[in-house]
């Protein structure tokens, strides 16, 4: 599968475009597609809140939920807090590393798996962001 870049315009495949797929879900609220209403996650609804430990059990589960339902290309397998810093989340910076599984032909219905695969999530100011973990 293969899509365009959303900020250069440049072709985009594989993990990259998986990477750029997740950011746009976490991004999109339900409701917010006319002709896709329930793609999304409730992530959006949740920025702006206090960043307290209930906040971020729902944010968690959001984001598996929503990988689950909307994007088969990549397998949630552990989901890891970045930040233990009490002043970050003071400030409500919050980072999450998503590790998973790499399925790169779940689209056709195969799920076999390529590899382990990760993504950093933040939220900071409340913005989100979704980037390659290195």
């Amino acid at each position: 599968m293969a899509g365009m870049d959303r900020e250069t315009g440049r072709l985009l495949d594989g993990w990259d475009h998986v990477v750029q797929c997740l950011m746009e879900l976490f991004t999109t609220g339900f409701g917010a597609r006319a002709m896709r209403e329930w793609f999304g996650t409730l992530v959006p609804k949740q920025l702006g809140n206090n960043l307290v430990p209930s906040l971020v059990v729902n944010i968690y589960s959001a984001i598996c939920t929503a990988i689950e339902l909307w994007e088969p290309r990549f397998r949630v397998i552990k989901i890891t807090p970045l930040q233990t810093s009490a002043e970050k989340v003071r400030r409500g910076v919050l980072g999450i590393r998503i590790d998973g599984e790499y399925r790169p032909r779940a689209l056709e219905g195969d799920l076999t798996p390529e590899g382990m695969r990760a993504v950093h999530v933040d939220w900071s100011g409340g913005s989100f962001s979704v980037r390659r973990a290195t």
